[in-house]
């Protein structure tokens, strides 16, 4: 199990976030936060949230650290080759993930470890920006199930629908700062994956756990917007778009919904 103590902020991550990232974001963005009252004051946890946009893993982070929670994200390791993001990235203890390398499984390590000194990682469990055209979670990869089973750590689930306005990562999209643009957060009840087991060998636990953190971020999404979400896009079942010759990210298109059996298995590993 992970410790219990209380987290503490350092002087690097404090200026880092109020200092430098906190004030470039209330610049471009009214944010709203509900829910502050679950985040677990003690003892580390998984943060998991939806993702639509490079920015909203900034919104999602700030409406921990506004509460003075410090937290840590797994980010892909080219962000921290930006200069002056990735410098902060780096001294702030954020933990790159080496997609499609042997270091790939590092980053989890190095998370499980965080997490059982008492610290808060945050994942975005969809493992990269959703691709579905309607712009609700996709389903989910697993690492953050393997590191909540792995530890016995409660799940944060937390919803925001507004970044994407600000930052639209995908074609024929930009950067939109002005007028200041919404963004609202909503943090819901934290839970265990107790009744899933401890053993991350066992797919189909891992599978079924990975598909309740999923539902409990889209139950949050729904409120948000006040609409009832479809079933998730599925990169296996609907098909991934990669991306256009520029580099930029491409929206998917949905499939008929599928029959019994021909969904994606979800087994991405992080």
């Amino acid at each position: 199990m992970a410790s219990t103590q209380h987290r503490t902020i350092t002087p690097f991550y404090r200026f880092a976030a109020r200092g430098v990232i906190i004030p470039c974001l209330k610049a471009v963005s009214r944010q709203q936060v509900t829910g502050l009252e679950n985040i677990p004051r003690s003892g580390g946890f998984v943060a998991v949230a939806n993702h639509l946009s490079e920015l909203d893993s900034l919104t999602a982070m700030r409406a921990l650290v506004d509460a003075d929670v410090p937290v840590y994200s797994l980010a892909k390791s080219s962000l921290f080759e930006i200069p002056v993001l990735g410098h902060v990235f780096k001294a702030g203890g954020q933990i790159p993930v080496y997609r499609g390398t042997d270091k790939a499984g590092n980053a989890l390590v190095e998370a499980e470890r965080r997490l059982r000194a008492g610290d808060a990682i945050m994942v975005f469990p969809e493992g990269t920006l959703s691709r579905d055209p309607l712009q609700w979670p996709m389903t989910g990869k697993t690492g953050a199930a393997r590191l909540a089973m792995a530890t016995g750590v409660p799940v944060l689930p937390m919803g925001q629908w507004g970044p994407q306005d600000i930052l639209d990562s995908f074609e024929g999209g930009g950067f939109h700062p002005f007028p200041r643009k919404d963004v609202r957060v909503s943090i819901g009840e934290p839970f265990t994956l107790e009744a899933f087991g401890s053993d991350t060998t066992d797919r189909d636990a891992v599978r079924e756990a990975t598909a309740e953190i999923m539902r409990r971020i889209t139950a949050i999404v729904e409120d948000l917007r006040g609409l009832k979400a479809p079933r998730p896009y599925d990169l296996h079942y609907d098909g991934n778009p990669g991306k256009n010759k520029h580099g930029r990210d491409k929206r998917g298109t949905r499939r008929p919904d599928p029959l019994p059996g021909q969904e994606g298995d979800g087994e991405a590993q992080a």
